[in-house]
Order: C-alpha cells, then sequence, then structure tokens
C-alpha cells in the first residue's frame, strides 16, 4: 500500500490519525490556516502546508489517499472552492477519500435513534452546510469517498475537566435531551482501518455506545476529581452563546452497528465513564 496521505485542516482529528499512522511510515502533508502551527505540526512527524495560501493541486495529483477535516462555512467546502478542478482531474487516481463530517445532519429526532438510512434533516446551519459539503463531494465522478459522520468529540486536551477544576463548567438541564459522543482515539482507529481496507461510497456514524444527556458527563467528570458537582441549571436561564444553544436545538441517539461490522471497528471507549477515566493521568483536560 502507498502509505501517503494528504490531510486538508489537519486539527484534532487528523492528529490523532496521524499519531498512528507516522509510526508505521506513512508520509503525511497535513494543512493549516495558520503559520504559527507550521512547527507544531512539525513536531509530530507531519510534513506542514500553510493552505490557503500555497497551491495543493500537485499533492492532490500524487497523493493516493486524503482526508478532509476542514468543516465548511457558509461559503460552502473550502477545499472544493479551492481544489475543485483538481480533484476532478485526480478521482480516478486516488485510492481512499476520507470526510469528516457530523450526525448532525440528521437533525433532531426527540431522543430517538438514528444510523446511516436516516433520511438527513439538519437543524442548524452547521448541519445544513456539512449536508450540502457531503453532496458536493459525493457529485464528483469515481471519487472513492468514504463519509465518516461524528458525534461529540472528546480526548485529551479536549474534556470536562478543566471547567470543573476552574469552576466554569455548568449543568444545563433540558428535558429529554441526549447527545453521542466519540473518544477522538477511536475516530483515529475507523480512519485506520477504513484506509486499511476501502470501500468506495461508505458512509460510517463514528459513536460510543452510550448517548447521554450533558449534565450526566459533568456530574460524572466531577465525581471523578472527588469535587461538587455544579449545580443545575435550567436550559431557559442559561446565559448560552448562539453557538452553544445550537447543539441543544438537536436530541437524538446514534448508532454505531455498521461501522463496527463493516470495518472490524472495536471503540476502546465504549462510553463516557471510560473515556473519561482514561484522561484522568493527562493533563489540560
Amino acid at each position: 500500500m502507498d502509505k501517503r496521505l494528504l490531510s486538508f485542516g489537519h486539527g484534532y482529528s487528523a492528529r490523532a490519525l496521524a499519531a498512528r499512522l507516522v509510526p508505521e511510515g506513512w508520509h503525511i502533508v497535513g494543512t493549516t490556516r495558520s503559520a504559527d502551527k507550521l512547527a507544531e505540526i512539525a513536531a509530530t512527524g507531519v510534513e506542514p502546508l500553510l493552505w490557503p495560501g500555497s497551491d495543493p493541486s500537485a499533492l492532490i495529483d500524487e497523493f493516493p489517499n486524503v482526508v478532509i477535516s476542514a468543516g465548511p462555512t457558509v461559503d460552502g467546502d473550502p477545499v472544493l472552492a479551492d481544489c475543485h478542478v483538481s480533484f476532478v482531474r485526480a478521482a480516478s487516481k486516488i485510492r481512499w477519500l476520507g470526510y469528516l463530517s457530523t450526525t448532525g445532519v440528521y437533525g433532531d429526532h426527540a431522543g430517538g435513534w438514528v444510523d446511516e438510512e436516516t433520511a438527513l434533516n439538519p437543524a442548524t446551519r452547521r448541519g445544513i452546510a456539512r449536508v450540502n459539503a457531503e453532496k458536493a463531494w459525493a457529485n464528483i465522478p469515481d471519487l472513492p469517498l468514504h463519509i465518516f459522520r461524528l458525534a461529540g468529540i472528546y480526548g485529551p486536551d479536549r474534556g470536562p475537566f478543566a471547567k470543573v477544576r476552574n469552576g466554569t463548567a455548568r449543568r444545563i438541564i433540558k428535558e429529554n435531551q441526549v447527545f453521542s459522543r466519540i473518544h477522538v482515539e477511536d475516530i483515529a482507529q475507523a480512519l485506520e482501518l477504513s484506509l486499511n481496507a476501502p470501500s468506495s461510497g461508505s458512509i460510517y456514524n463514528l459513536c460510543d455506545d452510550d448517548p447521554a444527556p450533558p449534565q450526566d458527563v459533568i456530574a460524572h467528570a466531577a465525581a471523578l476529581l472527588g469535587m461538587p458537582v455544579p449545580p443545575a441549571i435550567p436550559f431557559e436561564e442559561a446565559d448560552l452563546t448562539p453557538m452553544a444553544r445550537s447543539f441543544y436545538a438537536e436530541s437524538k441517539r446514534v448508532r454505531n452497528d455498521h461501522a463496527k461490522a463493516a470495518l472490524g471497528w472495536q471503540p476502546k471507549y465504549l462510553d463516557y465513564r471510560s473515556g473519561l477515566a482514561a484522561m484522568l493521568g493527562q493533563t489540560k483536560n
């Protein structure tokens, strides 16, 4: 297998994937919008590329594996906006293209279950943008597209512990509100499995086995730290940013059976309790 991967928007999830692949001899080029992050990316064994600002068309022609984790904007998918012609030209030469989407494409299901066959009905502008981006990638002929719909991502340096410790965590209560989650290491494992066995046109939900109300996660984090559980705040009284409030516009439980069966994926962290316990020994959580 040709171990070259081009990573557009080399952020949290893509870095977790690179941490698995670099020791296996992969050559990875990761893009960033910030010149300040070039050295940080290089220190992980990934070749950094400032983009926008550089022309990645030659890399698209040469690299047989591509992962897209750059999110869409109000103007559409930024990678396609800049590189659509290059991907159309190189589509038949690409071996695997992974697009990291979101379970937000399913919209609100009042706490009900969804799977990959559920109709897409996003309830937020972010969800609508993701649906449009998925469709735009799927419209490129001969492109070996693999879509990964990610639940709420957590892991090292991204979790509730810091807020609990500094007293800013809030247990916001909204009746029947439930989310699915996914540890970043389990995302990376699923992506690597798919890279090793491409199946063009596949769609996978990546989430753990235990959808739960957000206030339960905060309470468990506080208990693990031996700190008082933050007081409950009714959703109607919570002072939330528009972005934070939009997360409460959807309530659903996401199934991951297809990813397990098709990829042989065995998530390491089957629920938030095991994931948070593993994070306790790490800093900046």
